[in-house]
């Protein structure tokens, strides 16, 4: 079985979202130890963002640019990892309502019609059904459905919404909210993570 496990995080070491991510894949692969794990920090090395020179490219258009064929390979390769992937852990903190621009950009390379998605008479059809996926969510603030601000959660809504479009509907979230409302909220919040963490489950 196989893992792809994405951070988005810009902070580094000081990154909630890494930590919960490393946790997630430590507590699965203690589930299975023979998982095979592929890593990928997209906040080091995300694809560019698309550009009409991809859109040409995609279309069959000669690529002379050495600088645009390193990134079409590397968006190839995020495709290729993906659904190579049973299981995919995201590491996804929310910036400004929404997910990191990284995120965003590797998300454009493997949302692909006919390949992890298909357009039928019946409407849009996910062609990455049976995989599962576990999302570290962190928020400075509290966005959780219920508060005050849920309202301006375009995170975790999209992220499901997304993996939802390309057939993943088997999504944990283990969340920490509030993480930038001081040291007790912080903590309380990790905490919480942590016990979500030891509940999640592969079968």
């Amino acid at each position: 079985m196989k893992l792809l496990h994405l951070d988005t995080s810009i902070l580094g070491e000081h990154s909630v979202s890494r930590q919960l991510s490393a946790d997630i894949v430590a507590h699965l692969r203690s589930l299975q130890p023979d998982l095979e794990v592929i890593y990928r920090d997209l906040a080091a090395a995300a694809p560019r963002h698309l550009s009409a020179e991809h859109l040409a490219a995609f279309g069959g258009a000669e690529v002379d640019d050495p600088a645009l064929r390193a990134d079409l390979a590397l968006g190839q390769a995020c495709l290729d990892e993906l659904l190579q992937a049973d299981l995919l852990v995201i590491g996804a903190p929310m910036y400004n309502f929404s997910l990191p621009s990284q995120l965003k950009a590797w998300i454009d390379r493997v949302a692909v019609a006919g390949t992890t998605f298909a357009y039928t008479d019946a409407g849009p059809e996910g062609l990455l059904k049976g995989r599962r996926a576990y999302i570290a969510s962190v928020r400075g603030g509290q966005y959780a459905e219920g508060t005050a601000e849920a309202a301006l959660d375009h995170q975790e809504r999209y992220l499901r919404d997304l993996l939802g479009f390309l057939g993943i509907v088997d999504v944990s979230v283990v969340r920490a909210e509030g993480v930038a409302m001081g040291d007790a909220e912080k903590a309380q919040a990790l905490a919480a993570a942590a016990e979500r963490i030891a509940a999640l489950r592969m079968d």
